[in-house]
């Protein structure tokens, strides 16, 4: 934990920090984080209480007194005053929010069941904040269509036949590389799914020739691999690296951002 900070915390907060680091196994990164966030309510308490000039900077508020007991005097009013004041003041992210919330539990659970210096923990009804979920970036049917006219190379009806069987079928990165030739039935893929369930994905007309088209090129092998149906230039299987690189790489050459999409999200 850094020098500065911990200068800033008083005793009772520094021998919570030892404990984080010594005795949880917390790295010294995470340490530091909740030590801030301490910091911060601390500063959040005294200039609510008026204890400092109101002129005064948030940042320059020192919190070295904030010692055992002015701790023993906070309030759960306080504390949901202070989750309230860094969601709209300071607009800290549901994320943020919540590890606040987890830095606050554990320090004050810390001194009422740990250390038995509280009688009673302020923050035992406090609830932490739901994290708010993204939506999952797709691609449209126009970006589908950019993204298989892209596809040129060497390999080119192998990789056509990956993207087309990612964008149709919905299969997992691990049941594609785990196809074999013998999968293939007619207008039907046999998959090997997780918990090695197996289930039959039908194939649409665009599937159907993708395949045909790889398959009418795809070189026949001997050894362990002969019978997967993708291969690598090595007459490997093909691994689950070399699947991500190709459809990032064919993203990029689709003008795609390859950062935003994946083999997943195709």
């Amino acid at each position: 934990m850094p020098f500065s900070i911990r200068d800033e915390l008083s005793p009772v907060v520094q021998q919570y920090a030892m404990y984080l680091r010594n005795v949880r196994g917390l790295s010294s990164k995470t340490v530091t984080e909740y030590c801030k966030d301490l910091r911060t309510f601390f500063r959040f308490v005294k200039r609510d209480r008026g204890l400092v000039p109101p002129e005064t900077p948030f940042e320059e508020i020192a919190v070295q007194d904030a010692d055992l007991e002015f701790i023993r005097s906070v309030t759960t009013y306080e504390i949901y005053a202070f989750m309230n004041y860094v969601a709209d003041d300071r607009n800290n992210m549901a994320s943020t929010r919540q590890r606040k919330t987890t830095t606050l539990r554990s320090f004050f659970g810390y001194l009422t069941a740990h250390e038995k210096l509280l009688e009673k923990d302020p923050t035992e009804t406090l609830v932490a904040p739901k994290k708010g979920k993204s939506l999952p970036h797709f691609l449209s049917l126009e970006q589908s269509i950019e993204l298989l006219n892209a596809v040129e190379g060497p390999d080119k009806a192998r990789d056509y036949c990956i993207l087309t069987l990612f964008l149709n079928c919905g299969l997992r990165i691990s049941e594609l590389i785990g196809l074999d030739i013998t999968d293939i039935h007619d207008d039907a893929l046999r998959v090997l799914g997780k918990g090695n369930k197996v289930r039959v994905v039908y194939l649409n007309q665009a599937c159907k020739d993708a395949l045909a088209r790889y398959m009418a090129v795809r070189r026949p092998i001997t050894g362990r691999d002969k019978n997967a149906l993708f291969l690598s230039g090595q007459n490997r299987r093909i691994s689950r690296s070399m699947v991500h690189a190709l459809v990032k790489k064919h993203l990029s050459a689709a003008g795609l951002d390859s950062a935003k999409y994946s083999s997943h999200k195709l």
